[in-house]
Order: C-alpha cells, then structure tokens, then sequence
C-alpha cells in the first residue's frame, strides 16, 4: 500500500495512493466525491458518454483500500451518488458489490450536492460528523472551525516537470483544513490554483500528489509557466 504519512491537528494521518485517506487511530478511511453512477445517468439523462465500468472500477479500489487497511469504519464526504435517485438504479452487480463491502463497517454517508437526501441503503446518514479534533463535512465553510475535512472541489494540482506539464488529483492541507480529492473514476478536477481554492486556503497550504508514489509540495498557488 503506497501511502504519505503527515500530521493534522495533531492526528497522523495517511494519504492513500488512490485518493483515500486513512486515520489509524481511528481505524477509519474517508473518501470523497465518488459520483456513483456518473456512466448511468449519462446514458438516461444526457451528457458525455462514459466508460460503463467507471462504478465498477471506483468500488474495486475502495475494496482494495479496505482490505489493505483493515478499517472498521468509513465516511463518505457527500456526492456519493452522481444524482439523488441512482442509489437504487445502479447495476444490481454494483448494488451488491457495494452492500458487500458496507458489511460489518460503521458506514457514514454525509450529505452533498449531488445527494443532498438520506441515502437509500445502509449506513447512517448525516450532514456532519465530528471525530476528536475533527470535522467531517462535504462542503468547506467560509470560515470553519480548525479540523475541517471536505471534499467537494475535486482538487488537483499542475506543476512542470522537465519541461511537461504534470497534473494529479491532490489533497490539500494547511493548519486549519483538509480538503480530499475525488475518489470517483473520471471525475474531473479543478486546479489548486483556481480562485475557488487560493481563496479558502492559506500561503502555507501544502499538496500531496495522488499516483503510484503520493508526494507532498508546496500547493501551487498559480498556473504553470508553459
């Protein structure tokens, strides 16, 4: 298991390869923004037409981050689901999949955009969750309490390397909040230095590129020279 160890309010947490993050004292992974059923509601409703697995390939990794972890407990930060009705229109492959991994976990759904109501499935749903010093929501506040993790904004980071341009999903944190990558199989990402993000992090704000080897840089704050 490819992971980045680092501290947060305290707490030594581990970033994960995939874009799942692991509290060990807690026995608990957190993961964001897995848009279940992006492929499916493209196909009903319009829009780009996705690879038909991207479910599939998304539950696969977190039943891997499961086993290699051995947590007992797990939160999901909000946009678990692409639309609020695709709870129960999944495959029934996936469906069961997906209730298979829930089972004996202490599950939590948090509540998102995509998927602003109770979940149709097991779990207990809320719209936050604190844990000792932190605090688990989907979206992060203008100004949060110290110990904010979210999702949400998919950040990814750019940077040149030897002349290329290199861009990964990416969490970001600096003394006051967390924010977590997507987790979801093509999913988009917005840039760290988006307005959206410079704007609720701070100068000392540091990343922690996704991939094969998770690395740790200063958050870039602007687009990369080309």
């Amino acid at each position: 298991m490819n992971t980045l160890e680092f501290a947060f309010r305290s707490e030594t947490l581990h970033a994960l390869s995939s874009g799942a993050l692991y509290w060990p004292s807690q026995e608990l992974l957190v993961v964001s923004d897995l848009h279940l059923g992006k492929s499916t509601r493209a196909a009903r409703f319009g829009g780009a037409q996705l690879p038909p697995y991207e479910t599939t390939e998304t539950l696969t990794r977190l039943s891997n981050d499961l086993d290699s972890t051995k947590a007992r407990r797990v939160i999901c930060l909000g946009d678990s689901f692409d639309a609020p009705t695709l709870q129960t229109a999944l495959p029934a492959s996936d469906l069961l999949a997906l209730t298979t991994l829930q089972a004996g976990l202490e599950w939590v759904w948090i509540e998102g955009n995509h998927d602003p109501g109770p979940v149709q499935l097991g779990g207990t749903h809320r719209q936050s969750v604190t844990i000792g010093p932190l605090n688990f929501r989907h979206i992060a506040k203008t100004s949060p309490t110290p110990g904010e993790v979210t999702g949400h904004y998919h950040p990814k980071a750019t940077l040149s390397v030897r002349g290329r341009a290199l861009t990964r999903p990416c969490f970001l944190f600096d003394n006051t909040r967390l924010i977590l990558p997507a987790y979801g199989a093509f999913t988009g990402g917005l840039h760290s230095h988006d307005p959206a993000l410079t704007s609720l992090m701070s100068p000392t704000t540091e990343a922690i590129l996704t991939g094969p080897k998770p690395y740790k840089i200063p958050m870039p704050g602007r687009a990369p020279l080309s």
